[in-house]
């Protein structure tokens, strides 16, 4: 049993839909961040699930690992080939099959990406509402339990997905879950999946969640000369019960990124980035209470505009943020982190992040959809500088200590894969263990995009 057998194999299934060259195996082992390539022996371009099938029963006979792939924006070294094997590209499973407009949800191909997805439903008056910031994959942000600037208020990929198709690691194929709204029959198996990481099985198809687009949308932007203030907004905003549809923070770091990359004219200090979805006068209700609070807290330079153009500026900006915040310094890449933790400790996380990382080595711009709790930090690190990397780790570790101290989690959107594994055992205790008698009793021979989640043999 080996590797190359099962290629030799799939080479009969896919013919030339099974790739061994050098370019699409260094695409498919690379990362959007700091970790080294880990390139598949073969990338596996499947066009429905029966194929999906075949490619996992010939793998597992072959005892050979399986790693699937969406649009590569994971950060997490979700997709490095550890163990080498086949990466299966989902990239021509992109279709939308049913859209069920009266009962708001649709089903689609996991290789869809969420921009075509709201596409292809903007005749309906309907639309996808999670939203990471990447034009991911719908399979990757399921796999990987993705939320985005949309989840304060429509929750994240788990509150999204109704029912599920995956292909197990003996190529069973299952369904998970129904069209309905709500479901008592059985273990919830459309949750174990949804976040699973690929560990467990590969998704195949999709059942989603709609929402109705807004009748009015309105965006804003302030500023604060601290810090504290611009959380403890966010903190009183979510507390009076102000239904935001984003709220973003940024600190002065990244106001520069946008400023040197976007040729913006933000002030250098802390910002919060905020939408409203409503009716014409429930949106301008809630900018003008909104906008009450920046004065309390001491913000300034509030406006707001309900201008398309001026919305899409404005969250274009916000989702190139990487980017941007790469810009800062030449060259650079990153180690990119996230914790979440209880509302009234944001302020006290955020603070302290921010001290670490100002007394360290390293720049490392902080952002985050700080209204469910949620930031993220970009420690640009000069490539090949171990020293660096060193710090950046040393800082990501604090954050991760720094979350479960307030009662918060290691990663509350970019996932574990193989970057958060060394706080699993803190955060669930004996939890992680279950969850390794799950991982065996799905896939006894670990040929599921093995090394991440958890630690087997």
């Amino acid at each position: 049993m080996s590797i190359q057998s099962a290629i030799a194999e799939l080479s009969l299934v896919l013919g030339d839909r099974l790739s061994s060259a050098k370019p699409d195996l260094e695409l498919h082992g690379q990362s959007e961040t700091h970790f080294t390539t880990m390139p598949p022996d073969a990338v596996a371009y499947p066009e429905n699930t029966d194929e999906v099938s075949k490619i996992v029963r010939i793998c597992a006979a072959q005892d050979c690992p399986v790693i699937g792939w969406g649009a590569g924006t994971s950060l997490e070294g979700h997709t490095s080939a550890v163990r080498g094997g086949v990466c299966v590209d989902f990239s021509r499973m992109n279709k939308v099959l049913v859209v069920n407009a009266e009962d708001m949800d649709v089903v689609v191909q996991p290789g869809i990406t969420r921009e075509d997805l709201n596409t292809d439903l903007r005749a309906t008056g309907l639309f996808f509402p999670v939203d990471p910031g990447a034009n991911a994959s719908i399979g990757g942000m399921a796999a990987t339990r993705a939320s985005g600037t949309t989840a304060v208020r429509y929750g994240t990929m788990r509150d999204n997905v109704r029912a599920l198709e995956v292909v197990l690691a003996d190529g069973r194929i299952i369904r998970t879950g129904s069209r309905a709204r709500k479901s008592s029959a059985g273990y919830d198996l459309t949750s174990l999946f949804v976040g699973s990481e690929g560990t467990l099985g590969l998704i195949t198809e999709l059942t989603l969640k709609l929402q109705g687009q807004p009748e009015a949308v309105a965006s804003a932007i302030c500023a604060f000369d601290a810090i504290e203030d611009a959380v403890n907004t966010v903190i009183t905003t979510i507390q009076m019960g102000i239904p935001m549809a984003r709220i973003e923070f940024v600190d002065s770091a990244t106001a520069t990124a946008f400023n040197i990359y976007a040729g913006a004219n933000m002030p250098e200090v802390p910002h919060l980035l905020v939408e409203f979805h409503g009716s014409d006068t429930s949106a301008s209700e809630d900018a003008r209470r909104f906008g009450e609070i920046v004065d309390d807290m001491g913000g300034k330079g509030f406006e707001w505009s309900t201008k398309a153009e001026d919305r899409r500026a404005l969250w274009a900006m916000r989702h190139n943020a990487y980017y941007a915040c790469l810009a800062l310094r030449r060259g650079a890449t990153a180690l990119v982190t996230d914790i979440c933790v209880p509302i009234s400790r944001l302020a006290e996380a955020v603070e302290e992040t921010r001290a670490d990382i100002t007394n360290s080595s390293i720049p490392g711009p902080i952002l985050g959809h700080v209204g469910d709790g949620n930031f993220h930090a970009i420690l640009l690190v000069e490539p090949g500088n171990t020293k660096e990397l060193e710090v950046a780790k040393d800082l990501s570790h604090r954050m991760a200590e720094r979350a479960l101290r307030l009662g918060g989690t290691i990663t509350g959107e970019h996932g574990v894969g193989m970057g958060k594994l060394d706080y699993m055992q803190a955060e669930h205790g004996d939890g992680w263990a279950v969850m390794g008698d799950i991982k065996r009793s799905l896939d006894p021979k670990n040929i599921m995009n093995p090394g991440k989640v958890l630690k087997l043999n």
